[in-house]
């Protein structure tokens, strides 16, 4: 890449990031339950379909099919042993996409574990796990690591500790608030931003949460704390309902593009989509936020 991520993020203008990965690989044929890491091994021409998609919708940088990607939850598809090598083929697959012009972004997701006193993880056993998915993202060669979907904020300090042992590359963090605007552990979005920039990470915000609308509040409370921050506004297409075994959610890309624009007006810097948002949804705030 001619420029880092934190030197295009310093730059005029809005990023726009992608969208859903899980609801969009079941929509090509992932059966409900199995992780989408799976396909990184045994189906690697899809997953390079699903980023194809999002960047000719727009995008400006790319997650890797890694959420789930720490030893802790691929073990519950057999393939624990595979970490870093899922974890680096990933990685290749997004940047074989990419090119020279988008970026990619090493996705990190929660372990799927409590850490103690209120679950069985502790948190140097939750550091090693996060540094030995990071070690499979760096040698595949992504551009930064981004860490999402968080509650706990000490979970996403073990991912940054873990980072940083194996990694100096830049870190975005985001956590899921509730419709009370806090994590599900109590946490407010200004406490949190200032945690994890505390922590070392370069940009913060939010994703997945209930509904795009409850993303104001906390896009607003960020900045309002922070207001030289960049922030990031990467929201569910609303609430899921099956059909025929598939995920559908319930904001149409035009809603979700207005929603994008506003969360830039309230000093969002990064907008994207999470859980149900497709390319389509992508295309629509792309056109609405770069217009």
């Amino acid at each position: 890449m001619a420029e880092t991520i934190l030197e295009r993020v310093k730059k005029p203008g809005v990023l726009v990031a992608d969208g859903s990965t899980g609801v969009m690989l079941q929509s090509m044929g992932l059966e409900l339950g199995m992780a989408p890491e799976v396909w990184v091994l045994e189906r690697p021409e899809t997953i390079r379909e699903l980023h194809r998609a999002y960047i000719n919708a727009g995008s400006d940088f790319i997650l890797t099919c890694t959420f789930g990607g720490t030893r802790l939850r691929l073990e519950d598809s057999e393939l624990g042993n595979c970490t870093v090598e899922v974890n680096r083929r990933a990685t290749e697959l997004a940047r074989a996409e990419a090119g020279e012009h988008v970026f990619v972004a090493g996705d990190i997701g929660p372990t799927g574990m409590l850490l103690d006193p209120l679950g069985e993880l502790t948190y140097g056993a939750a550091v090693e796990a996060f540094a030995e998915q990071v070690t499979g993202l760096t040698e595949g060669g992504v551009d930064l690591l981004y860490i999402e979907t968080m509650s706990d904020l000490r979970e996403v300090q073990a991912a940054i500790e873990g980072a940083r042992r194996v990694s100096d590359l830049p870190i975005f963090a985001t956590m899921t608030f509730d419709t009370n605007g806090r994590t599900m552990m109590g946490t407010k979005p200004e406490d949190a931003a200032e945690a994890l920039l505390g922590w070392g990470a370069s940009v913060v915000g939010g994703n997945c949460g209930h509904a795009p609308e409850e993303m104001e509040g906390v896009i607003s409370a960020m900045h309002t704390a922070f207001p030289d921050v960049p922030l990031i506004a990467k929201p569910n297409a609303g609430l899921p309902k099956l059909v025929d075994g598939v995920a559908v959610y319930d904001i149409e890309p035009e809603a979700m593009a207005r929603y994008a624009k506003r969360y830039v007006e309230l000093g969002a810097k990064i907008v994207g989509g999470c859980c149900g948002s497709t390319p389509a949804h992508l295309a629509a705030i792309v056109q609405a936020v770069k217009g």
